[in-house]
């Protein structure tokens, strides 16, 4: 699918879709979980729907009427040795170690680009915990016989903290006595206080001291029937709205909590550096543009996904803005680093990587291009939010990846007063 974006003012007001790390999170813990789960609000992208055809796979029924989910669980009865994550990342990493607390061998495969993504890690410590593990060289299809049994052990969280959190859901259900994970340089800590959070909506109290250790206690665990929960607005996909208001608009995000543990929420603290107008509101936020964006700086080592948007909104600003932690942009849907740079290049921005940061230098308008999405979803967002102040229409290729988070996206880019036609079947290039 190619995507034509046209250059406008982003203006009016648009409700968040659904967190999918949430959502995911919550759809592993209703799986693990004996009894009912009710998620209201679920979400409708690609990863939703890879993680809940995952559970069902593993044993646990669904039942769907609107965006309410009810899913009901007696634990792991794997009804199939296959099991398919599509392109998700969270979802591998978060089954793998799950399928491995069943006795039967289950194969975890993917498609597109996840089958390049890096789980050498499970490799490594699944056979310290009694499973047997077959791999392509650390890379799916992987198979797993178990049961899993918990113990004491390390991980090395500085790859990505998703292989944490598998291994905490896989504890936290399966554990009898209390054990240890240790983990060395753990990135993306906001998203590990997700993953601690719904297991706690799912009476799994699970302790840590500074991001380090992390106990699992059977004892401090509460009982819990049935669990009721909503999904909350997902700051990823809100940031492209927010930040392309602060680049050509006036648009409210509706559905947010502001005092959510989300990682991207940091695109709030950016948006007020750079001299946005922000108001930010119980559940939702209003970003206004300034007459011209202040260059800004940000760690985005916690927040990595915010990288293709920040990049894009610093062309515009007035001087040159600073993102640190290039190194986490390695192992994504594309390989971001060279993504995001090529992005940059057709926009005709000027940028450097220099250790581990990318410094961009802000100018007035970008160029009218073609963009090469890579079936990058945020990629493929962020170029579509870059046309909003370029020079001419935008042509994005492989546009459909947006389907991986955000399947409504050109549709509410439309309803924000921007034009955006759609051709499913030819490729211009320019």
């Amino acid at each position: 699918m190619q995507a034509i974006v046209s250059p406008g003012f982003l203006q009016g007001t648009i409700k968040a879709v659904p967190s999918k790390s949430m959502m995911q999170r919550v759809c592993a813990a209703a799986l693990l979980h004996r009894g009912r789960t009710t998620i209201h609000n679920a979400g409708q992208s690609d990863d939703d729907k890879a993680a809940l055809h995952i559970i069902q796979q593993l044993g646990a029924t669904v039942q769907q009427a609107g965006d309410i989910i009810t899913i009901g669980s007696a634990g792991i009865r794997p009804v199939t040795n296959t099991i398919d994550c599509g392109e998700s990342g969270l979802s591998a990493r978060l089954f793998i170690p799950i399928a491995a607390t069943a006795s039967e061998t289950i194969t975890i495969t993917g498609h597109g680009s996840l089958l390049k993504r890096p789980m050498h890690i499970y490799s490594d410590i699944l056979p310290q915990l009694g499973v047997q593990v077959q791999s392509q060289n650390g890379h799916l299809p992987f198979t797993v016989t178990g049961p899993l049994q918990p113990q004491s052990t390390e991980l090395d969280g500085s790859l990505s903290s998703q292989f944490l959190t598998g291994m905490l859901f896989a504890y936290a259900f399966t554990a009898i006595a209390p054990v240890t994970i240790t983990v060395k340089e753990l990135n993306s800590k906001p998203y590990i206080d997700l993953t601690l959070q719904i297991l706690e909506l799912f009476g799994k109290i699970v302790t840590n001291d500074n991001y380090e250790t992390f106990t699992i206690d059977p004892s401090l665990f509460k009982p819990v029937q049935n669990v009721e929960i909503s999904i909350e607005g997902d700051w990823s996909s809100a940031s492209f709205w927010l930040a392309g208001a602060a680049i050509s608009g006036d648009v409210t995000v509706q559905g947010l909590n502001t005092a959510s543990v989300q990682a991207d929420k940091a695109i709030l603290a950016v948006l007020q550096s750079a001299g946005a107008w922000v108001q930010i509101n119980d559940d939702s936020v209003q970003v206004k543009s300034p007459d011209r964006l202040r260059g800004f700086e940000i760690d985005a080592t916690d927040c990595p996904d915010l990288f293709p948007i920040l990049s894009v909104m610093a062309g515009y600003c007035r001087r040159d803005s600073t993102i640190h932690g290039v190194h986490r942009l390695f192992h994504k849907e594309s390989n971001r680093a060279g993504s995001v740079s090529d992005m940059l290049y057709q926009f005709g921005t000027y940028f450097s990587m220099e250790n581990d940061s990318l410094v961009i230098e802000g100018r007035y308008k970008l160029d009218y291009t073609t963009i090469d999405s890579y079936n990058d979803h945020r990629i493929a967002m962020s170029a579509a939010i870059g046309a909003l102040r370029a020079k001419g229409d935008v042509i994005i290729n492989d546009a459909g990846a947006v389907s991986k988070s955000y399947p409504g996206f050109f549709r509410d880019l439309e309803q924000l007063g921007i034009h955006c036609s759609i051709n499913t079947n030819e490729i211009i290039n320019e």
